[in-house]
């Protein structure tokens, strides 16, 4: 259902009604379900989280953070984590793009039985924005971040915007 809005929400900003803020989009798709983590509170040195990346394979290779496991979204399988991560009550942040796919992911761990799972506020975006370290998939720090779309890039404001490759039959 979380995929029909959004993509009903981006015919419509593109349509010219767009957010005017970070935090009034994310007030539009997610009930908070997922406690947020802000970026500042993420990189303090006592915060020992295991960080899970909830967009695609395609993504996670043009840019992630450090140390992240991706867990996909479309895909998303429960048993990736359940296999790696044991102990339950271990934080766990999960990210996206922009907080949005990262907050499904964490509810399903919480009807999972993780009791430690927050959402990174702003999701890549924002890590990037803040001027903090992305990684490639050779695991080297880049300033390529992958855009989602050209109309959710618009929350990118530094780094190399890298957008998807067209599919076949869209050329």
């Amino acid at each position: 259902m979380k995929r029909i809005i959004i993509s009903i929400s981006l015919l419509v900003s593109v349509s010219g009604f767009s957010q005017e803020s970070l935090s009034e989009l994310l007030k539009q798709y997610n009930d908070k379900g997922v406690p947020y983590i802000t970026i500042q509170e993420l990189v303090m040195p006592k915060t020992k989280a295991i960080l899970l990346d909830a967009r695609e394979q395609k993504e996670y290779q043009v840019s992630h953070l450090k140390d992240a496991i991706c867990v996909g979204y479309d895909f998303f399988d429960l048993k990736t984590v359940t296999d790696k991560i044991k102990d339950k009550d271990q934080l766990i942040v999960v990210y996206c793009s922009l907080g949005i796919r990262s907050e499904t992911i964490g509810e399903k761990l919480k009807e999972a039985g993780y009791t430690n799972v927050q959402n990174l506020y702003g999701g890549i975006f924002e890590w990037k924005n803040n001027n903090f370290e992305v990684y490639n998939s050779n695991n080297k720090p880049t300033d390529s971040v992958h855009a989602f779309s050209e109309e959710w890039s618009k929350w990118l404001k530094n780094g190399i915007k890298i957008y998807p490759k067209p599919k076949k039959n869209d050329r």
